[in-house]
């Protein structure tokens, strides 16, 4: 097929997912079309079957804001006639499913059917389309895709709730590379010098720093953990709230244990040389950062809120590969927003018990393997493709 692709391609999780989608699906023969203000940076420029297409956007003075959306929905439709599309995949809701409607309408006018899908990823449901400047827009955006994707039951059920949708929105859950990222022990030997030294342990974080992922909280744990065992924690990642966790840190006289590190690339690389991820997010509509340290055998500890129960399976109680509801072994632990003692306690618990911290190490990795591999994830996108272009063509 020859699928277009349109996201944030510098920002969040969506953009990676997206740009992880695009790379998943190029090497399994699809042509697949980035279309977006900026290439992704994800994205070498190097990959068979992927073409980027920039979205350039006019600064007349008589626009204070450059209308990105009308020059987006320009270029889906220039591409898509020029290169024949099968459709057009737009990450986020706002202004993407609105720019590949006009695309459609435009291309209509032609002769032209070309239907898009929009897959829901958090914010633009549960912050951006709460607004009230945006939510009936991004209601009519909603309704007005040919089919719609969520990346977790709880986004699907909180979509229908806030917006009263009543289309069908299916569901198909974020994904990593199982063979991307891995446990890989000679990287991790050469490694792990640079943060920790044999006897401590290693905690990480991995978000975008602003205020909804609680990065002070992060902070906050590791201080109790290292008070009670000789540890470090690693940071990855920039955003408004890095300065403040800097100073938390300097305060709380963590600064030569704590490692700022900032944006990466190569979180793949960086993810195995822990011990535990810490997540205690106020929301998270799935939870990516966490899968991608459970496919390097790193468990998390985190916080019970949106989708992230779809893929953490708390282990209290249950000891060492207790089975969780659903089959599977415990992987992690589960908290209430704001816990801090209750989560440092649970990472003493896990990381002063080697057996354990190996036990849910494995189930991380097993989970990972069983549930959310590209290979079981990417053949989803690809039937709900051909499903939505054959109603299409119908």
């Amino acid at each position: 097929m020859k699928i277009g692709i349109t996201c944030y391609p510098t920002y969040g999780g969506s953009g990676v997912v997206a740009t992880e989608l695009g790379i998943e699906l190029a090497a399994r023969g699809h042509e697949v079309h980035f279309i977006t203000y900026s290439q992704p940076f994800r994205l070498t420029g190097r990959e068979a079957n992927i073409r980027y297409h920039e979205v350039p956007v006019s600064n007349y003075p008589l626009f204070e804001y450059p209308p990105y959306d009308l020059a987006l929905a320009t270029r889906m439709a220039e591409v898509a006639e020029i290169y024949g599309l099968d459709l057009l995949h737009v990450h986020y809701a706002i202004p993407h499913s609105i720019s590949a409607l006009l695309a459609r309408q435009m291309l209509a006018k032609r002769g032209i059917h070309l239907p898009f899908i929009t897959t829901l990823h958090g914010t633009d449901i549960t912050l951006v389309g709460l607004d009230r400047s945006y939510l009936p827009i991004t209601r009519f955006g909603i309704e007005e895709s040919d089919g719609v994707t969520a990346i977790s039951a709880h986004l699907q059920q909180h979509t229908v709730e806030a917006f009263g949708v009543t289309r069908p929105i299916e569901v198909i859950r974020n994904f990593v590379n199982c063979d991307l990222y891995c446990r890989n022990e000679e990287l991790i030997t050469q490694q792990r010098p640079q943060f920790a030294r044999p006897n401590e342990r290693l905690l990480v974080h991995l978000s975008n720093f602003r205020p909804v992922k609680r990065v002070l909280d992060v902070v906050e744990v590791f201080a109790r953990v290292a008070r009670a065992m000789p540890a470090r924690l690693l940071m990855i990642g920039d955003g408004p709230d890095r300065s403040a966790a800097e100073f938390l840190a300097r305060r709380l006289n963590l600064a030569d244990r704590v490692t700022f590190v900032g944006k990466q690339e190569n979180v793949n690389e960086l993810l195995p040389l822990a011990d535990l991820m810490i997540m205690p997010s106020e929301m998270e509509s799935f939870g990516l950062a966490a899968l991608e340290a459970m496919a390097c055998r790193v468990p998390t500890i985190a916080t019970r809120v949106g989708g992230i129960p779809e893929l953490i399976w708390d282990g209290r109680g249950e000891g060492v590969g207790g089975s969780a509801a659903n089959g599977d072994s415990a992987n992690g632990l589960l908290y209430d927003v704001g816990a801090v003692e209750a989560m440092a306690e649970g990472a003493i618990w896990i990381l002063s018990d080697a057996a354990r911290l190996d036990a849910m190490a494995s189930a991380a990795r097993q989970t990972a393997q069983d549930h959310f591999c590209t290979s079981r994830i990417i053949p989803q996108y690809e039937c709900y493709y051909e499903q939505i272009v054959a109603q299409a063509n119908a």
